[in-house]
This record gives structure tokens, sequence and C-alpha cells, in this order.
């Protein structure tokens, strides 16, 4: 897997930033922003350090899949840590097999470093070699998209 990295500016304070990337006041903040993955984006489970989290969506024809995960770190305001060890076929876990041993482990980290009101908010992810193109392309629409809302 190669690391990938993004970052862009946000002229809003890293409290609100963070509040809004995970959608912990309003679930459809998360949703919004992440739609540039699939239209459908949505997460169940807990932010909380230790919790089991489901990243989810529908594809084309309409059946639900998307990743199992554990937030690996999480200190408010500053740095999410999320290790990705699964897929979720539709209500099935598939936590081993050769189409997740080709990432598991993978961790997709969310930095947030405040100055001055405007917080700096760094992506690093793990990309599997079939996913570097898609992420390199859609994480900066993400992100941007991040920044539209939060400055609101």
């Amino acid at each position: 897997m190669k690391k990938l990295k993004f970052q862009i500016d946000i002229n809003t304070p890293a409290e609100k930033v963070y509040d809004i990337m995970l959608g912990i006041s309003h679930i459809e903040t998360y949703e919004q922003w992440t739609s540039e993955f699939n239209p459908t984006s949505t997460y169940e489970g807990s932010w909380e350090k230790g919790a089991k989290i489901y990243f989810v969506g529908t594809d084309e024809n309409g059946k639900r899949g998307g990743m199992v995960s554990e937030i690996a770190d999480n200190v408010p305001f500053k740095f999410v840590s999320i290790r990705h060890y699964g897929i979720l076929d539709g209500e099935n876990e598939i936590t081993e097999g050769a189409d997740v041993e080709k990432w598991a482990g993978g961790l997709e980290n969310y930095s947030f470093h405040e100055n001055n009101g405007v917080t700096t908010v760094t992506v690093e992810t793990d990309a599997e070699a079939d996913y570097i193109d898609y992420f390199d392309s859609t994480w900066p629409k993400s992100l941007n998209k991040l920044k539209e809302i939060a400055e609101k």
C-alpha cells in the first residue's frame, strides 16, 4: 500500500471543522462531504476510541456495502485515526480473504491544526494500488466540499 496525503485550509475553528467532518452534531454534514465518494455515503457506529464503525453506502443496484473499521484513536478537535479491517457485503462482515488482505490494517488519519481561526485539515490514508488514481481525484473534491460546508 502507498500512503497518500491531502490537505486543505478551512477558515473555521478546528472544533467546528471536526464536528462537521465527523457528523457529530448532524450526520448529514458527514454525508454531504463524503457524497463525492458515494452519493449514499454514511456511517453507522461511534467515533469513540476503540469503537467499531461501518462506512456504508449502496451501489448502483441498491446493494449495501462498505468498510468495517475501528476508531484506533480520537483526540477531539485534533486527530482521528481509523483502522480498516473488513468489508461489509450486505449485512455480512468479511474480515479475511484475498479481497481484505490487500488493504486490511490500512489507516485513514485526520489531523486538525488551528492557527488564528484557520484550520488545516490533513488526511493521510493508506491506499491499495488500484485505488490511488480514484483517491487522488476524489479526496480533493471531498475536502473542498467540507470547506464549503464548514465556512457557511
